[in-house]
């Protein structure tokens, strides 16, 4: 700090200097604060006009010559000061784009300590930065080349992927080695709708507190997808550390989260998803504070039916015993599969149907997307007209909600009840079934759910059915 001021120009002051980061017990930390301080300093020495510097906030660290530099979070910080009243925010040119999409604040990018003292002091303001245009997802987006129509085979999947989309519901993909389970998981961000309006607002904060936006970005228009090895450990997955940082389901907000080789996680990292997958939030808790992260995500997992990943496949043998399939499918808890909506089987494709042209148009991404963007006006029409303050998918509805918008019929109701009793289901499971149905019929364009749609849902309790 006192080399920046010095080498910008001004005096240090010769004096004992005492800087307030009120309030005390909120936890101030990162090189943001460069600037504002020394700002503060400066309008304490008179470089700067009595009572000019209230109006700004700053924003930047500042460099041994007095450079300003870009730091991590920049549109966070700008809607902070926004909240806080200040109207105009002073920032380095590269973060200046970024923070300008914080409406209802003006933003001006400074190269240097001694640019942003001129236009505190109202002698050189720049002129206001533009918002930076819409981008890509930052930090693991699928891309737009994994297009569905890459995919052979597999139709139950597929559908199964759509009826996921449709209703923001967590799936998992069940089958050997091989069979397309990951190729297919990664085509899922291809057919979600795109990021609208606070949604894109905010995972573009959330990526760019992580890091993971480029100089100059602007909203991210694409769906976050999250890959973590399965070696990644609790605080990797919800978030952790000293001060608390975000963790991959955090990065995966208004997105999807991917848990490749499920039952290679470790136990206690899988049972940490719990509480995000019910509540969409995750509370990280040290000692003297407690920090909330957003944490609403898709969840898609695949796994091998056993250890040597054979089991059920009709060519290669399964080496393993009952007891080992038993040991491997029990490192993945019954609460954490309960909280799973769709389960299915991928099976491994004929060779007649990896060898047929492309698929046709109707299955394309775009296609399937169309379909999946118009089952989710229909929920969210449905839940405003139901008086839901937020509409929002299937999926999230709570159980009052679930009593009010997806009762089936007659003869669904009747289908529903034969089975709860027939697979032991569990009340939360029954609540999943009537979510999925309620989803895919939507996905007919139907107003009620029927016993057609309950079935296809029952279908997706593969584990409650005892397969694979």
């Amino acid at each position: 700090m006192r080399s920046a001021i010095r080498n910008s120009g001004f005096e240090f002051p010769v004096r004992r200097i005492t800087v307030s980061l009120a309030p005390a017990g909120r936890r101030k930390e990162g090189p943001g604060l460069d600037l504002p301080i020394a700002l503060g300093i400066l309008a304490a020495a008179g470089e700067v006009p009595a009572g000019a510097a209230a109006a700004w906030a700053g924003l930047g660290e500042l460099a041994l010559d007095g450079a300003v530099r870009p730091v991590r979070g920049a549109l966070a910080m700008a809607i902070a000061a926004r909240r806080a009243g200040r109207r105009q925010l002073l920032v380095a040119p590269d973060s200046a784009g970024e923070a300008a999409l914080a409406a209802g604040l003006s933003v001006h990018g400074v190269p240097s300590l001694r640019a942003a003292v001129t236009a505190v002091s109202g002698r050189n303001v720049p002129p206001p930065a533009v918002p930076a245009t819409a981008g890509e997802a930052a930090g693991g987006g699928a891309g737009d080349e994994a297009d569905l129509t890459d995919v052979r085979g597999m139709d139950g999947a597929r559908r199964a992927l759509e009826v996921a989309a449709a209703g923001a519901h967590n799936l998992l993909l069940i089958g050997p080695p091989g069979t397309g389970k990951t190729m297919l998981s990664r085509r899922l961000p291809g057919i979600l709708p795109p990021l609208a309006g606070e949604e894109a607002l905010d995972v573009t904060m959330i990526h760019g507190i992580a890091g993971l936006l480029p100089p100059g970005a602007g909203l991210v228009a694409a769906r976050p997808f999250r890959a973590p090895h399965h070696c990644a450990s609790s605080a990797a997955l919800v978030g952790g550390g000293r001060p608390p940082r975000p963790g991959e389901v955090t990065l995966a907000h208004h997105g999807v989260l991917f848990l490749d080789e499920l039952a290679e996680f470790r136990r206690e990292s899988l049972e940490a998803l719990r509480t995000p997958l019910e509540d969409g939030q995750v509370t990280v808790s040290r000692l003297n504070s407690a920090a909330v992260f957003p944490a609403a995500f898709m969840l898609v997992a695949a796994m091998n039916p056993c250890p040597c990943g054979w089991l059920g496949d009709p060519v290669r043998p399964c080496r393993c015993s009952p007891d080992e399939v038993e040991r491997y499918r029990g490192r993945i808890s019954g609460p954490l599969l309960d909280r799973i909506d769709v389960v299915v089987e991928v099976r491994r494709p004929a060779y007649a149907e990896l060898a047929q042209p492309r698929a046709a148009p109707n299955t394309s991404s775009a296609a399937v997307r169309a379909r999946v963007a118009a089952a989710r006006r229909l929920q969210h029409a449905r839940a405003s007209a139901a008086g839901i303050v937020a509409p929002r998918p299937n999926a999230t509805l709570a159980a009052r909600e679930v009593e009010r918008l997806c009762q089936p019929d007659v003869a669904g109701e009747r289908l529903l009840a034969a089975a709860f009793d027939r697979l032991g289901l569990s009340p939360r499971a029954r609540e999943r079934i009537l979510k999925v149905a309620r989803t895919i019929a939507d996905l007919d364009g139907a107003q009620t759910v029927g016993a057609a749609h309950v079935a296809e849902a029952i279908q997706y309790r593969a584990l409650d059915r005892g397969r694979p």
